[in-house]
């Protein structure tokens, strides 16, 4: 069985993606990855204005990657008050060598500032990337996310949520990378203490 990673604003389904293997297989609390697949290699900027390359930073720790936007009416608040809600919960090496990166999946509106705001809520360790709507749809692909784009051309559709007078699909599950490459991935009604014991074992591995 294998588990695709497409969904919108709201809790998803499955198909054929051989990428992936059913929760339990493999001792992970969430999906297993088979055939890893790297870190995005796009060029991002943060909300500090700086440019970040996510595949150039993945020597070592883990990485958590997920696409998002500010004005999401339900999930993704969910998601990212959970992961930091895990973080809280979980030991303090664990908490220093995970990095969270939030993508925008609605740049036109979520500038750096915005984004910053936004995060804060959740935890001020959280990184918030922004880039070109292409960019964006590039990365998601490779990291088989559905994403369709705000301009109305497609990546993958779902379901969806509105902003600023145009709707933003995009997956809901969150991508766990130890050294750069995919470990597992997390849907949005993963429980906060499975999220907790998949980040110890991603810990033990980077």
């Amino acid at each position: 069985m294998s588990l695709t990673v497409l969904t919108g604003c709201a809790s998803g389904s499955s198909d054929g993606n051989a990428a992936f293997t059913i929760n339990g297989e493999s001792g992970w609390r969430g999906t297993a990855i088979r055939a890893a697949y790297p870190l995005p290699d796009q060029q991002f900027t943060d909300t500090s204005g700086s440019p970040v390359v996510p595949s150039d930073d993945a020597a070592e720790g883990v990485t958590l990657v997920f696409f998002g936007y500010t004005h999401c009416p339900d999930i993704c608040n969910v998601v990212l008050a959970n992961i930091a809600a895990a973080l809280r919960g979980s030991d303090k090496d664990i908490r220093d060598g995970t990095r969270m990166l939030f993508v925008s999946t609605a740049p036109v509106r979520d500038q750096p500032g915005v984004v910053r705001e936004y995060l804060d809520r959740f935890d001020p360790r959280f990184e918030g990337l922004v880039a070109p709507v292409g960019t964006v749809a590039r990365a998601a692909e490779g990291l088989h996310i559905s994403y369709e784009r705000p301009d109305g051309s497609t990546g993958g559709h779902v379901g969806s949520g509105h902003t600023g007078g145009y709707e933003v699909d995009h997956g809901t599950y969150t991508t766990a990378f130890v050294d750069g490459k995919a470990k597992v991935v997390w849907s949005d009604t993963t429980p906060v203490a499975d999220l907790r014991a998949d980040l110890s074992r991603l810990a033990r591995l980077a």
